[in-house]
């Protein structure tokens, strides 16, 4: 079970968050300590000058880009959010960094600074449907050969399209239509136990026990 940072912990996480804004200027915004961790806001422009000042600069040394993925806010006119969480090893600190895009303005990809990213920017892409200009093989990752469109957009319509597989018996790939009921996007976010509208595995063994207990 995770603990909770320290107040010494949150109070050197600002520290750091204000040297940044202080050093980056306009670049960044919305520098805040989030979860034990330290988040900020960057225009899709300066994405590499923050990534490198906080690569580079001896007060933060994030040597380490440990995920960097999309986010949907369909109800946005810069719909995306692409995240970077980077990692500093030697200060044992960790930073989010956050730039908003939309389906037509690329990013400005991040492989010169970081090895990571290529594949990282690729699934994006595939998922999500975010450019990354100057990336050096911006391919789909995840998805078919020939698929269209991109499925972790919340717009992504379930049906309609076709998956691959390999059947057995006829040795070969087949192509099938995806049928899906559109009721399974629909999500309560109940717990299994408030949720479940039939018996659970197991559940009989309890029932059974209650039975059979003495009066």
């Amino acid at each position: 079970m995770a603990t909770a940072p320290s107040p010494d912990t949150i109070m050197a996480l600002k520290d750091l968050g204000a040297y940044i804004e202080a050093q980056l200027d306009t670049d960044v915004s919305d520098v805040t300590v989030v979860g034990g961790e330290l988040s900020l806001r960057c225009a899709t422009a300066s994405i590499l000058k923050v990534l490198t000042f906080l690569r580079d600069d001896s007060q933060c040394q994030f040597k380490g880009l440990m995920d960097l993925c999309g986010v949907d806010f369909p109800q946005r006119d810069q719909r995306f959010d692409v995240v970077y969480n980077l990692l500093s090893i030697s200060r044992n600190t960790r930073v989010r960094v956050k730039v908003a895009t939309d389906e037509n303005t690329p990013v400005p990809s991040a492989t010169a600074l970081f090895s990571s990213a290529e594949w990282m920017e690729r699934e994006a892409w595939d998922l999500f449907g975010v450019f990354f200009s100057e990336h050096p093989d911006l391919r789909r990752l995840l998805t078919d050969y020939g698929f269209e469109g991109h499925p972790l957009r919340k717009d992504f319509p379930l049906t309609g399209y076709v998956e691959v597989r390999y059947d057995d018996e006829q040795k070969r790939v087949v192509y099938e239509p995806v049928k899906l009921v559109q009721e399974f996007r629909n999500f309560d976010f109940l717990s299994p136990w408030e949720g479940a509208q039939a018996a659970l595995p197991g559940d009989e063994k309890a029932e059974d026990a209650v039975e059979g207990a003495p009066s």
